[in-house]
């Protein structure tokens, strides 16, 4: 049993709670019970794949060191630290992976084993044994002991690591990918934003990137569980994005234009939601024509910040090189065929990483215009007494198609969402689910079910084709005021409008949000009266003298005002 003698001074004194007779400068106290842990694997070997990649395929777990202090009369502090070290070594002398662990048992998912082999260098499809031990130790200054060692023998399989996929703000994937072709951590590929978009970046070893968590890092990242999600700067647009994960940076090249010239010329128009240039033109002959596209773009990364007058001037263009078009400073010869005469349009189509084109197809395929509003027939005809397009969403995201509003909602027979005012077939009705979450289909026989009657912030995506209903109640909530980040609730004192007093101080430096509940989830943003949903943050506070202000929010209307 080894004992390790601490010797009291005042900071101990207070961190342990001790007695007044225990006060004593010098007097000391000895700690027993630091044993060797005995460590146990539910497994000496595993053999993984991607089908089994979710599931639980190993489990460690141990016993805890019972410490006592050599007075009797005191509780001895927790003050054990403990980590579970990996390694492909038996003696742990190199290639060594480490990380603290509180409890008494791990479990590893195929893909967290798939991951961890990765990092030791492991072989895919050959069995390399693993070893695995707990270190502990009663201070980070103290020599620590270790458990018994376990061995397991893993078959990781390989890991694509040549894509990184972008995921949204609640880490759910939307589809698109940046491409490492060296497989090397550094990923790349043009993204269509609004302002202030913000993402995450999935590897293909599941390791999670987001941005760096300190105020100030924009354009720094980590892959720490507390990482904040990454940010685009204000302007919307087409934007050549860089993450890397090697140096923790990542940057967003932005392209305000794109300008044809050559045997065509104009000035591009850029599809967000598709990631693509289109130019219309007509053609007066057929044949192989040669044009060139370039730009100067505004470069934004961990210097800059998101900062538009700090942004560099940067020129980009396209050339072609062997059969692939790429990016250079300076435009290049591109080759492109008009099949026939009539209506053209040239595209440049960016929304795969790995490979862009350049052609001409037939027609005018220009950005698909996206409808601002989603209106509700049926919503409130318990209210209204008939069903009518008075009621609507409206959008706040154009990548997944989604609308949101809050709605005082009394249906009688259920309702549908319609894409155009008065045009009772375009619409999506009830697939799956029950009245509060579901999925939609187009022009299906069944209305959406009807709720139970009250206010409701309603939530729509046409591109998931999902809907939600979440109820708000007598209170809603208004955050970071004074740069105060606790709800300051306002009362309801008519259908969807809340009013309250509030006390400014000094202006908030990153502005202030309304909330329908506590869980962070439902925000409104907003300026010069309007509010819109999950939009950026109020800064009416940075031009109102200190004092106190009643503070209205309309929410069926997406109103706000402040008055003295």
């Amino acid at each position: 049993m080894k004992i390790n003698k601490i010797k009291r001074y005042l900071g101990l004194l207070l961190s342990l709670v001790l007695v007044t007779s225990c006060e004593e400068d010098g007097e000391r106290l000895y700690l027993y019970g630091l044993e060797a842990n005995q460590l146990m694997a539910t497994s000496n070997a595993v053999v993984l794949s991607q089908e089994n990649a979710g599931t639980i395929l190993l489990q460690l777990t141990w016993n805890k060191s019972a410490l006592t202090l050599s007075d009797p009369n005191l509780a001895a502090p927790d003050v054990l630290i403990s980590s579970i070290q990996i390694s492909t070594n038996e003696d742990f002398s190199s290639n060594v992976f480490e990380y603290a662990e509180s409890n008494l048992s791990r479990s590893y998912t195929g893909a967290e084993l798939n991951t961890i082999a990765k990092n030791l260098g492991l072989t895919p499809d050959v069995a390399t044994p693993v070893y695995f031990r707990i270190s502990s130790k009663t201070g980070n200054n103290m020599q620590p002991v270790f458990s018994n060692v376990v061995n397991v023998g893993i078959t990781p399989f390989t890991i694509d690591m040549s894509l990184g996929f972008i995921l949204d703000s609640n880490k759910n994937g939307t589809g698109r990918t940046l491409s490492s072709p060296e497989s090397n951590g550094i990923y790349a590929g043009f993204m269509g934003a609004s302002g202030w978009y913000n993402y995450f970046l999935k590897e293909g070893d599941e390791t999670i990137w987001g941005n760096s968590p300190v105020d100030g890092s924009d354009f720094t990242i980590s892959s720490a569980s507390d990482a904040w999600n990454m940010w685009f700067p204000s302007q919307s647009g087409c934007y050549y994005t860089i993450v890397n994960t090697v140096e923790k940076k990542w940057s967003a090249l932005w392209l305000p234009t794109l300008t044809v010239s050559g045997d065509i010329t104009g000035e591009m128009t850029f599809d967000r939601a598709n990631v693509k240039w289109t130019y219309t033109f007509t053609a007066t002959e057929t044949g192989a024509k040669t044009i060139k596209l370039n730009t100067t773009g505004k470069q934004y990364n961990a210097t800059t910040k998101t900062d538009d007058a700090a942004a560099v001037d940067t020129p980009i263009a396209f050339v072609q090189d062997g059969g692939k078009i790429v990016l250079a400073q300076t435009a290049g010869n591109l080759s492109v065929s008009i099949p026939e005469k009539g209506d053209m349009t040239l595209t440049l189509d960016l929304s795969n990483p790995d490979e862009w084109k350049c052609e001409i197809v037939k027609g005018s395929a220009g950005p698909v215009e996206i409808n601002p509003y989603l209106y509700m027939p049926g919503i409130d005809d318990g209210i209204s007494g008939s069903w009518t397009f008075d009621n609507y969403l409206t959008l706040y995201n154009e990548d997944n198609l989604a609308y949101a509003g809050v709605i005082n909602v009394y249906s009688l027979w259920g309702y549908s969402f319609n894409t155009e005012k008065d045009n009772w077939d375009d619409k999506y009705t009830f697939g799956e689910g029950d009245a509060y979450n579901g999925t939609l289909v187009a022009k299906g026989p069944t209305n959406i079910p009807a709720p139970a009657p009250g206010l409701y912030l309603i939530d729509v995506s046409l591109k998931n084709m999902t809907y939600s209903l979440v109820g708000v109640g007598e209170e809603i909530y208004v955050a970071g005021l004074n740069d105060d980040w606790g709800f300051i609730p306002l009362a309801k004192t008519a259908a969807g409008v809340f009013s309250g007093t509030v006390t400014i101080t000094k202006a908030s430096e990153w502005g202030f949000q309304i909330h329908t509940d506590q869980t962070w989830n439902h925000k409104f943003g907003g300026s010069e009266g309007k509010l819109y949903y999950q939009g950026n943050n109020l800064t009416d506070d940075a031009s109102l003298m200190p004092g106190a202000y009643k503070l209205t929010i309309d929410l069926i209307h997406s109103t706000y005002s402040i008055t003295q």
